[in-house]
Order: structure tokens, then C-alpha cells, then sequence
């Protein structure tokens, strides 16, 4: 199995640390949130791993040009990073989809177990993670899920529906990556989909019983989007520095 990791952003809620220097490359405890996930990957044996790029290519690069797994680690540029969301950094990785793979946003952070609980989970085309708390706010990936089975996934789902989250990892296995692909380049050639995540694509094959899902209830994960979100990854991954 292998990864791909979406970098291409600058992460402009945490401006100003990000005016020179994009969301991934921030340090936490001296490694910044893209070697954290890159040492993970790597430990559990999963590469190569194609970390998508666009702000900040250089940056990213230069770090990634120091990391001790350099030779399994690549990496795609997105052109298209400032006009587009991450529908578009999947698209420009499209090539390194054509087998098994883990797709991970570049801003969540996680523990070793997490992965291992993905990894161990039962065979399905495409398995999402999930995770779940007593309350959820707008910006939220909110998720529906029945049994094991998603049934949505959202932003803007019914409170009242919604019992869980996404973390922003998903596992592909056999036919998953092919279902997602064809249905990615189906969406591309629409106008809208310049302003689209690609969480939407999970959104429409939902309905047809293609996604599955893992809870990680009680382990630790962190999304990174604003300072705040920042000093609660600093507090919760002390205790795995190694």
C-alpha cells in the first residue's frame, strides 16, 4: 500500500506563521506536521508516498529533500493551488492512484494506532475514518453513518443525523481507487468543481454502498486549520515525541 498526502495549500487561517511558508511544513515539537506524517507512513511499511504540492513547493521539498526516507517520498505539483480546492490536488495525482492507497489531508496529524486500526480494518472498496464527540460545529466533516455503512458526508448535514466526523483519511483498496478515479474524472470536466473538496466525490458514491468506515473513538488526531487547532496538537502529540 501506499499514500498521498494533499500539501498544495498555504493554510491562511494560521497567517501570519504562514506567509512565507505553507501549513504542512509548520513545526511541532521540531518536526513539522509533514514529517510527522511521513514518519508514520513509513514506519508501518506503507510507500511510496506522492505528497501533492502547490504554495510553497520549494519549502516543502527542502524538507522532504532531509528526511532519511527521501528515496520513498515524491512529489506532484498542483498549478492550479490558488484557484482550486483539494478536488483538484487529487486530480493532479491521479497516477499514483492505480492501486491500493491511503489518502490523507495534509493537515491532520495522528497517532500510530489510528493507522494500524485503518490498516486492520475489514476489506472494503473505500474506507473512510471516523471519529466521534458529544457536539459538531460548522467547520466540522460531518458524517452519517449506519452500521458501518456511510450514508453522507458534509459540512452542512442535520445536526440531528450527523453522528460522527470525518479526520480526513481514507483507505482504497481493489476497486475503490478505480470507482473514485472514474468518478473524479467525470466531475472534473464540470465547471464547479474547480470550488469542490473531494470529500463530495465520497458524498455520491456514498448511496451506491461503496463506503465503509473505521472508528478511531478514543485515540488521538488532530486537524490543524487555525491557532488554536495548533496549540491543541502542540498539548495532545507531547507525548509521542520520540
Amino acid at each position: 500500500m501506499k499514500a498521498v498526502i494533499l500539501s498544495a495549500g498555504q493554510g491562511k487561517r494560521l497567517l501570519p506563521l504562514t506567509e512565507n511558508q505553507p501549513k504542512c511544513t509548520i513545526p511541532i515539537h521540531g518536526r513539522s506536521i509533514l514529517e510527522w506524517q511521513v514518519d508514520e507512513l513509513i514506519m508501518l511499511g506503507i510507500h511510496p508516498i506522492h505528497v501533492v504540492v502547490g504554495f510553497g513547493a520549494a519549502t516543502v521539498e527542502q524538507v522532504l529533500d532531509h528526511h532519511r526516507s527521501r528515496d520513498a517520498i515524491h512529489t506532484v505539483y498542483n498549478p492550479f493551488y490558488a484557484l482550486a480546492d483539494n478536488l483538484i490536488s487529487c486530480w493532479t495525482a491521479r497516477n499514483e492512484m492505480t492501486e491500493d492507497f491511503i489518502l490523507l489531508n495534509g493537515d491532520t496529524m495522528f497517532e500510530t494506532a489510528i493507522l494500524k486500526r485503518v490498516l486492520q480494518a475489514p476489506p472494503a472498496p473505500i474506507t473512510l475514518v471516523t471519529d466521534e464527540k458529544p457536539q459538531y460545529d460548522a467547520d466540522d466533516m460531518k458524517v452519517i453513518v449506519r452500521g458501518t455503512q456511510l450514508v453522507r458526508i458534509g459540512k452542512t448535514l442535520p445536526l440531528e443525523k450527523v453522528n460522527g466526523e470525518s479526520i480526513g483519511m481514507i483507505r482504497f483498496q481493489d476497486k475503490g481507487s478505480q470507482i473514485f478515479c472514474s468518478t473524479m474524472e467525470r466531475r472534473i470536466r464540470q465547471p464547479e468543481s474547480l470550488k469542490q473538496w473531494y470529500l463530495s466525490l465520497i458524498d455520491e458514491l456514498a448511496p451506491q454502498g461503496h463506503v465503509s468506515t473505521v472508528s478511531i473513538q478514543g485515540l488521538t488526531w488532530a486537524e490543524i486549520d487555525n491557532p488554536e487547532d495548533l496549540h491543541y496538537a502542540e498539548t495532545r502529540f507531547k507525548p509521542f515525541i520520540p
